[in-house]
């Protein structure tokens, strides 16, 4: 947004497209974050961004609180700390407003309706603030239908909601997904939460989404034929070296990854050195956190259009390759791949539902964690092949 823009929308006083913050402290982060979900709900359809000002008062004059490098991360980081889902587009600027610095965070309407803060769908229409009803969930999720949605959230023509497990989804997705509160205050049929955690495309409309395929499905590679991942253990370091271990693992997602680390951690080594000190110390070939990390990343980075090739996860003797099929999207480019704060995402609604089930804390960050774990255990750094099909990782045991 230009300069005029932005002070045309800031002199309109109160409206449903500002949120004006004195400052971040108390609780006007949480507010902050609030205004953010319902800009992106855009529940009154303005089909424009909204705007929260930092340093603002609410009557319009200027609290002298100064958008320094680190109130600006600690804005960025609201887009990526997993209290938003899906993850909003929203940028954050230093700007000046009228002589004064000032924070803004410009909030795109999302095209994926409905956003939730913590578990609940804020919204704002005129001057109110506040959770939607049954009845604006049901309008914001007719409102994606309309939308260019990402690949995850298409039909599968083939799929009915009969494949699902509605157990998974009521006993363990939804109560993660919704505030308890929320679940109690009111009555929506099964297909409603379903449309509102987008596992179908809409209650007239309940052909499983390629998310609702692979979340809520007993075995989701009946579905989606890529929908699984692929462990060789191999007694050598060479393709054509003896298999000690194989391994087909699907299933619904969150299965699928809880059976991945029991493999993982079955086959982890542990050097146990008594001579370098008088405490006995243990260090494993890999660290696990590393390990989770990138082959959570494989599952929700790959692309699910037009293969139908698993991820693979191959364990030599001497290293580990993790094969993600997708090469990279969006904002990521071979050249700034695995650079802090470069990040995009092909699977919006896949990464949602990995965090509403407890694999992903938070978004962004998870290269950066295994380097870091790695070099932590002494492993050589994580290599990366970048090409425009795949990206393998490569992970070297610790010496």
């Amino acid at each position: 947004m230009t300069d005029q823009e932005l002070e045309a929308l800031f002199d309109l006083g109160e409206a449903d497209r500002i949120e004006r913050k004195e400052s971040l402290n108390g609780d006007a982060a949480e507010k902050a974050r609030e205004a953010i979900c319902a800009f992106a709900n855009d529940l009154p359809n303005h089909q424009a961004p909204g705007v929260v000002f930092i340093g603002v008062k609410d009557k319009g004059g200027f609290s002298g609180w100064k958008p320094t490098d680190e109130n600006l991360r600690t804005l960025a980081d609201m887009r990526s700390d997993g209290n938003i889902l899906p993850i909003p587009a929203m940028i954050v600027q230093k700007r000046m407003l009228k002589g004064n610095e000032v924070a803004v965070v410009i909030v795109q309407p999302g095209d994926a309706p409905p956003f939730k803060f913590k578990g609940r769908v804020h919204i704002r229409t005129g001057p109110r603030r506040g959770i939607a009803s049954a009845q604006e969930e049901r309008m914001l999720n007719e409102k994606r239908r309309f939308k260019d949605l990402p690949y995850d959230l298409h039909p599968l023509n083939h799929a009915t909601v009969a494949d699902f497990n509605r157990r998974l989804f009521e006993e363990e997705y939804l109560t993660a997904a919704f505030a308890r509160d929320i679940l109690a205050a009111n009555h929506r049929s099964y297909e409603e939460r379903l449309a509102a955690c987008r596992m179908i495309v809409a209650v007239e409309d309940p052909r499983p989404t390629l998310t609702g395929a692979i979340v809520l499905t007993p075995r989701a590679r009946d579905l989606v034929p890529a929908a699984f991942l692929q462990f060789l253990r191999i007694k050598g370091t060479k393709l054509g070296d003896p298999i000690q271990d194989e391994a087909d693992i699907d299933g619904p997602v969150g299965q699928m990854l809880t059976q991945l680390d029991a493999k993982l951690a079955a086959h982890i080594g542990t050097t146990v050195d008594i001579v370098s000190g008088s405490v006995e110390q243990r260090r494993p070939d890999y660290p696990l956190a590393a390990l989770q990390q990138l082959a959570r990343n494989a599952v929700m980075h790959r692309t699910y259009e037009a293969t139908n090739t698993p991820v693979r996860l191959y364990w030599f003797d001497d290293r580990i390759e993790i094969l993600n099929p997708g090469g990279p999207f969006g904002l990521v480019t071979k050249e700034n791949f695995g650079r802090p704060g470069v990040t995009d995402y092909r699977n919006p609604h896949i990464a949602e539902a990995l965090k509403v089930l407890g694999f992903v804390q938070r978004f962004g960050v998870g290269i950066q964690t295994a380097q870091k774990l790695m070099k932590e255990n002494g492993n050589p750094a994580v290599n990366f092949a970048v090409e425009d099909t795949y990206i393998l990782a490569t992970l070297r045991k610790s010496a």
